[in-house]
């Protein structure tokens, strides 16, 4: 399917209002070259967003969830959220009714397993309207039960709320770079170092150099899943070598970069194979 947010939008709230009785809704979205953002909404149902290929992030109230290759990020139902897309990327978009669904009350990132890649991709080739007692029905189930079994990754960001914070969350993010100390950051808006630090630890639960570490990896997780190269990476979020990148990401994810995502295209590949 041509990903059209205002298309795809439309498509999704006449699914959710004529599947009352269908627990669960699967959509393939292909992106074209460019990247694909779609604006704050929500649904009826939760919503599962699953990265084929690419990256994904999403933007929720108090938090943003990136969803590197083979890992998914829930969304509840009712809850606020935008969605950006890496260009060539593909997306399996899964709508759960409410009624049904027994994942996580928070929006997360979770790890797919094989069983259940093979369970999205099969549904997602399926009719969107079928009986919840006929086979399709039966597998939809056994897709919900192996999700909410699925492991939850440690790929977001909490959002701080403090207008102050705010600023700076706001300032890093698109200048991830900048490597202004908390005392510094602290003279800009008008705080103690150690008022700032209580504040940052209070909002975000985390330390101010432990929330900057994970936005570099959330950022780091979105260029690399664009194909972007471990240096220009490196460069961007102001790392003085790739060496100190390398070990910060390995740190966070158990695996060096060309390692980690090696491993994600080699089952990438596998299973675009399968649906073809």
């Amino acid at each position: 399917m041509k990903s059209d947010q205002y298309t795809l939008c439309d498509i999704v709230e006449q699914l959710e209002s004529q599947s009352c009785n269908t627990p669960v809704i699967a959509m393939w979205v292909d992106i074209e070259d460019e990247k694909s953002e779609m604006p704050l909404h929500q649904h009826q149902h939760g919503q599962l967003v699953y990265a084929l290929k690419g990256g994904v992030r999403c933007q929720l109230p108090q938090s943003t969830l990136i969803v590197p290759p083979q890992c998914a990020v829930w969304i509840p139902s009712g809850v606020m959220h935008s969605i950006h897309t890496t260009a060539n990327a593909q997306v399996c978009y899964l709508f759960i009714h409410p009624s049904v669904s027994s994942l996580p009350k928070a929006g997360c990132t979770l790890s797919i397993a094989p069983l259940v890649r093979e369970l999205i991709l099969n549904l997602s080739m399926q009719p969107h309207q079928y009986s919840p007692d006929s086979a399709l029905g039966r597998k939809a189930l056994v897709l919900l039960e192996e999700l909410a079994q699925m492991p939850i990754e440690h790929l977001s960001l909490v959002t701080p709320d403090e207008p102050r914070l705010q600023k700076i969350a706001k300032h890093l993010f698109n200048h991830p770079a900048d490597r202004r100390t908390l005392a510094e950051w602290g003279t800009k808006v008008a705080m103690s170092e150690r008022s700032l630090a209580r504040l940052f630890k209070h909002e975000t639960g985390m330390t101010f150099g432990r929330w900057r570490q994970q936005l570099h990896l959330i950022i780091a997780m979105h260029q690399l899943s664009n194909d972007s190269s471990v240096q220009s990476v490196a460069d961007y979020l102001g790392y003085q070598s790739v060496t100190a990148f390398i070990t910060m990401f390995k740190k966070a994810v158990g695996k060096p970069p060309a390692q980690y995502f090696s491993s994600l295209n080699q089952m990438d590949n596998h299973n675009l194979d399968k649906a073809s």
